[in-house]
């Protein structure tokens, strides 16, 4: 049993994926070798162990599964006490609220009337303009409480992934 932060988690986990992709690799170069029908097929055969490899492979896979099992269950179970949420709840309201974010930020920028250019044509006489069905100051300040909202859980979120420590068993 070993104690990580998330942070010092998904390092490992990128470290163990990243040495498992190189044994791949390496394996998928050296399982088979091409040599000319007058070479010495020994000469050319390049270093490989099956079963080594295999053995290998899976030590860094249940090591991957362990470990990403015991990032779930931190996300799954540790509460954010300033959102009363999980972390993976956590994981789930961030991208909502940058959704939200933009559609204000898109919303804030409209004029409350703006001139269509594509509803002007020679044939026609007729102007045509859009107007805001909603009050823009109040988009504004929807849009500033939604900003310092998604700051703040970025903020708490970073803070707890690298400083709150929890149980791994690789």
């Amino acid at each position: 049993m070993k104690k990580m932060t998330s942070a010092q988690a998904a390092k490992e986990l990128k470290r163990l994926n990243d040495l498992h992709t190189a044994l791949l690799e390496k394996e998928r170069k050296a399982c088979v070798f091409t040599a000319a029908i007058q070479e010495d097929t020994e000469l050319a055969r390049p270093e490989y162990d099956y079963a080594g490899t295999q053995a290998i492979l899976r030590t860094f896979e249940s090591r991957i599964i362990q470990l990403k099992h015991s990032i779930n269950l931190f996300n799954t179970t540790y509460v954010i006490p300033e959102f009363n949420k999980t972390i993976d709840q956590m994981l789930v309201y961030i991208p909502q609220l940058t959704a939200r974010k933009k559609k204000l930020e898109k919303m804030a920028g409209r004029l409350p009337k703006e001139r269509l250019s594509s509803g002007y044509s020679r044939s026609s006489n007729f102007i045509e303009y859009m107007y805001c069905n909603y009050d823009v100051e109040e988009i504004k300040r929807d849009l500033e409480a939604t900003a310092k909202e998604l700051a703040a859980a970025q903020m708490v979120l970073d803070k707890v992934n690298s400083t709150v420590e929890f149980d791994v068993d690789i």
